[in-house]
């Protein structure tokens, strides 16, 4: 039985597994990146050496990737990197894997993987449409539509931590991601940077602080607007959150409700679901798996059809 590895690239940590094509875990695991310190080098080597270790255990046959930074998801390679990954831009890391593992790997952008993930498995199982929002050190997003990832035409759809909001005088990252937050109760309350974790702010606010308690309204205020400009546009069928602090579900899901009741468009505010996404720290695996499995399938349709070359890797 064929299987296959999945590896999702963040910041600080890559999170790495083995899985079936029904997207069943077999093993999990995680490492630290050394990053920046270490260097973009020693990522991929590490990165490698897990690959071949799951390959001498098991029968692998392709690694499914999701990494920080705005990628080219037909090449596989980095067209811009994120923070924390200096010197990242430009890595053609689909080649370079397929190159020192000699199976078929599919690269794809984290968030964009959360995404497919959540289609998948999680809580966008049969929405035609979705849109995907992660909200946490940074905001990203990503689009699905009927089941295909809408990329753009340089790979930069869904970055909405860009959207300018009107009066906040900043992008959307900038003024409603988790830094703001902590930043904006910190500096209110009179205490020092650092002194505060999200689950604080959100602790104190339900013991009844009102300084946590508006900076997280102002929150859930500017992601709704945002969510409102998106779904103008784009008119999904379903708008996913997740990331850190949307584990919060009880006390976000009634501001937020109220918030698109008070913003969006009468037609479309009833026709437009909120959700919270379910797979957690699973989801750009499962993301990164799925994005393998439809490329290998299309890659073997095409070859089946006489339209491309078969390359050594798929023989």
């Amino acid at each position: 039985m064929a299987y296959y590895v999945a590896i999702d690239i963040g910041g600080t940590a890559v999170k790495h597994g083995v899985a079936d094509a029904e997207g069943r875990f077999l093993e999990k695991g995680v490492f630290g990146t050394g990053l920046p310190a270490a260097g973009i080098p020693r990522l991929l080597d590490l990165v490698t050496a897990q690959i071949r270790h799951y390959q001498a255990c098991y029968d692998i046959a392709g690694v499914g990737v999701d990494t920080a930074g705005v990628v080219d998801a037909e090449r596989g390679t980095i067209l811009m990197e994120a923070r924390n990954f200096p010197g990242y831009e430009g890595t053609p890391l689909r080649q370079y894997l397929e190159d020192a593992c000699g199976i078929p790997c599919a690269v794809e952008n984290d968030v964009n993987a959360a995404g497919l993930g959540e289609y998948w498995l999680g809580a966008g199982q049969g929405a035609s449409s979705l849109v995907c929002l992660t909200v946490g050190t940074g905001i990203g997003g990503c689009v699905l539509l009927d089941g295909k990832l809408l990329h753009g035409c340089c790979g930069s759809a869904g970055e909405v931590g860009y959207m300018r909001l009107h009066g906040s005088g900043a992008d959307l990252e900038s003024s409603a991601a988790v830094p703001w937050l902590l930043r904006t109760v910190t500096e209110q309350k009179g205490m020092p940077a650092g002194s505060l974790t999200g689950r604080d702010v959100f602790a104190l606010a339900q013991a009844g602080d009102t300084v946590a308690a508006e900076a997280i309204g102002t929150l859930v205020h500017r992601l709704v607007v945002a969510i409102e400009n998106i779904c103008c546009v784009v008119n999904p069928e379903l708008v996913l959150l997740g990331g850190g602090i949307m584990g919060q579900h009880d006390y976000l899901r009634p501001l937020l409700e109220a918030e698109k009741k008070r913003i969006f468009p009468p037609y479309l505010e009833p026709r437009t679901r909120l959700d919270f996404a379910r797979l957690g720290n699973d989801a750009g695996m499962a993301g990164a798996l799925r994005n393998l499995l439809d490329r290998m399938e299309g890659k073997r349709n095409d070859f089946c059809e006489g339209t491309l070359d078969k390359p050594a890797l798929f023989r």
